[in-house]
């Protein structure tokens, strides 16, 4: 075994050395925490970092970065109304059972000019390719409209957003991104994961979390609506009542 030992470690060096060496990622984030307050309007997240190729040389042709925030995922009950009779009613419905609160991906190029299809859907990189688990019972076809229906109304609620050149490469190395973060985004745990691609692949992949969460009295509120239900419910009535009773109490002075 002791005149073994030797000749395995030099198998295993040659194997290291003989081993193609890829690049790497140093990724990270501008902030590690977002902090909700009563003023709140948005934020911008910048998304940053180097890559380290090997041996500190850049090819000719370097790589190019993909970055995405992903929100936290929730089950969702999506449904569709129709006018019948002339009344807007729920007509049918769909369950996904993995929506990602919020979605947003940047690139140094348009994706569909970096990667195929095959593997965006593995990375889910890209509003079409998110997966949303939808529930069974379902057509195809109904399933697809559902979610092109869910996807667009996130857009428009700025939840969901693709930004093809929204990722900046500095001297072949130094790279960084903007996601503009909407006042109306959900708290919870995000991950912003940093895809190195070159030549159609995925070379590397790097991860960072950040918490959004709320402070002070939207904290409290937050808090007591999940700890407390019953009790939130009481106050918020009573609030209700109070409001209505002083609103009524000012017209009637006016008056």
């Amino acid at each position: 075994m002791r005149r073994l030992a030797p000749l395995v470690l030099l198998w295993l060096a040659l194997v290291g050395a003989a081993a193609p060496q890829v690049p790497g990622l140093v990724p990270d984030v501008s902030a590690r925490e977002v902090q909700i307050r009563t003023s709140f309007t948005g934020a911008q997240l910048l998304l940053f970092g180097a890559i380290l190729y090997p041996g500190g040389e850049v090819p000719a042709e370097p790589a190019e970065i993909a970055v995405v925030l992903r929100g936290p995922a929730e089950p969702l009950l999506i449904r569709e109304k129709e006018k019948i009779a002339g009344i807007w009613m729920n007509a049918q419905s769909h369950r996904f059972r993995s929506v990602p609160g919020f979605y947003a991906v940047a690139s140094s190029a348009p994706l569909e000019t970096l990667i195929d299809e095959r593997t965006a859907a593995i990375y889910e990189l890209g509003l079409d390719n998110l997966q949303l688990s939808p529930g069974p019972g379902h057509a195809a076809a109904t399933t697809r409209r559902f979610e092109a229906g869910l996807i667009e109304r996130r857009r428009r609620e700025g939840l969901y957003a693709a930004y093809p050149q929204g990722v900046e490469i500095s001297d072949r190395v130094l790279y960084r991104a903007r996601i503009p973060i909407p006042s109306r985004v959900p708290v919870g745990t995000y991950t912003a994961e940093t895809f190195l691609i070159s030549d159609g692949r995925v070379l590397a992949v790097a991860t960072r979390e950040v918490e959004i969460g709320k402070t002070g009295f939207e904290r409290f509120v937050a808090l007591a609506a999940q700890r407390r239900p019953f009790f939130y419910g009481l106050a918020a009535i009573a609030v209700s009542l109070f409001l209505g009773w002083f609103a009524a109490f000012i017209f009637a002075r006016r008056v």
